[in-house]
């Protein structure tokens, strides 16, 4: 029987330059990725890292790129290019970069249940605190209120420069300008970054809560079924 395997992807072929090693962003484990492997879960933090040297050329030609590497490729190009932007703003701020990319853990773990639109999630994961700093270098404060004032120009900006559609656009900005107050918006979209945001910030927030308190505040704050079911699993487990 003939072999139909795309040749890219036959590993009798590959060589050993086609094994990449990379460490997780957000807990420095170790990864290695073999080169047809678009992604994979950090086993330490549960994280989702993209291959970082993914070479998806063939796509542009072969005919069974649809099915080695389905929606991979323009997908995973503007959620690097975005990861690469935020990068870029908050320089040598690790703890924000850290953050950041915890929140976009969680939402996408969120949205594979609640199904709302991926890149605004993905885009408002990332951005989400984009004017952080700015608010501090004006305000000398941090404050939610400051972020969600300085926030939707950055973002606006570097969405732009990556021509992702207006409308996508206008949405992650409305979600940047109420992340923390929740005042003008309840989009779903919204609502899986609400949930991914407190998954990071409410052990820091609340530290030392009794299990009684834990499942209040869970009970109260989160807004989708998923994010509530995320936050027992990972806060109450030594209930």
């Amino acid at each position: 029987m003939a072999d139909d395997r795309c040749p890219g992807q036959d590993r009798r072929f590959w060589k050993p330059e086609d094994v990449c090693e990379t460490s997780c962003p957000c807990c420095g484990h170790g990864l290695e990725f073999w080169k047809d492997e678009p992604k994979r879960t950090c086993p330490r933090c549960g994280s989702e890292v993209r291959h970082p040297k993914l070479d998806l050329g063939c796509a542009k030609w072969c005919s069974k790129a649809d099915e080695c590497l389905g929606q991979a490729g323009d997908a995973s190009s503007i959620r690097e290019r975005l990861i690469g932007a935020m990068k870029a703003v908050f320089g040598a701020d690790r703890p924000r970069i850290k953050h950041a990319l915890m929140v976009l853990n969680h939402a996408e773990r969120i949205n594979e249940a609640e199904k709302a639109d991926p890149l605004v999630v993905t885009a408002a994961s990332l951005l989400h605190d984009i004017g952080i700093q700015e608010a501090e270098r004006r305000y000398g404060s941090a404050a939610g209120r400051y972020q969600e004032i300085e926030g939707p120009p950055i973002a606006r900006r570097i969405m732009e420069a990556l021509k992702i559609d207006e409308p996508v656009i206008e949405h992650v900005c409305r979600i940047v300008a109420n992340h923390h107050g929740a005042k003008d918006i309840d989009t779903p979209e919204f609502r899986v970054i609400w949930d991914a945001d407190w998954l990071v910030n409410l052990p820091e927030i609340y530290p030392g809560l009794d299990p009684a308190g834990l499942r209040q505040k869970i009970e109260t704050i989160f807004k989708t079924t998923a994010g509530k079911r995320r936050a027992q699993e990972e806060m109450m487990n030594d209930e």
